[in-house]
């Protein structure tokens, strides 16, 4: 089984804390928090613009919901990661990124446990990290396994736009 973009599951009933995370973050004025609706359209603009259409039409899903599924993380009243859950499917974490000047910081992880502490709050037991790309990473900091066989997994399918000729 290839590792790279398998699905990954994670206990959610035995998270690192989260609190430690938001922490260090605000020591580097950067804050996370759970986005709200009014923002929908700068955040699915911006991961549109730094990552891809796909996942900003994700985004758009997790940001539809009540309570939203989708967490954010500012400096400087700027936008500079995202991480949302219950977009592709029930269940899954997903997509996450960070702009490329914050990246090191931490900036990922405290969204990761913020998104995944908050699917604890709403009773799931366990989440999916789709296509996980760092496999090592989410082993090392959530103690995710991956699911044998599980590429494509729902993504099978997955309409792309034509390339340009």
């Amino acid at each position: 089984m290839s590792s790279q973009n398998t699905d990954m599951l994670v206990k959610l009933y035995n998270l690192p804390p989260l609190e430690p995370a938001i922490a260090a973050q605000a020591e580097q004025a950067i804050t996370i928090r759970r986005a709200i609706a009014p923002e929908k359209h700068l955040i699915s603009a911006w991961v549109a613009e730094h990552f891809s259409m796909h996942w900003a039409s994700e985004c758009q899903v997790a940001l539809s919901h009540v309570p939203v599924g989708c967490w954010i993380a500012t400096h400087d009243s700027r936008l500079v990661g995202f991480a949302c859950y219950d977009s592709t499917t029930r269940g899954f974490f997903g997509p996450t990124g960070v702009d490329d000047s914050m990246r090191g910081k931490g900036v990922g992880t405290a969204l990761l446990l913020a998104c995944l502490h908050a699917m604890r709050a709403d009773g799931y037991g366990y989440a999916i990290i789709g296509a996980a790309g760092p496999v090592a990473y989410y082993e090392r900091t959530v103690g995710a396994i991956p699911i044998p066989d599980s590429s494509p997994g729902v993504y099978r399918g997955l309409l792309r736009a034509p390339r340009p000729e």
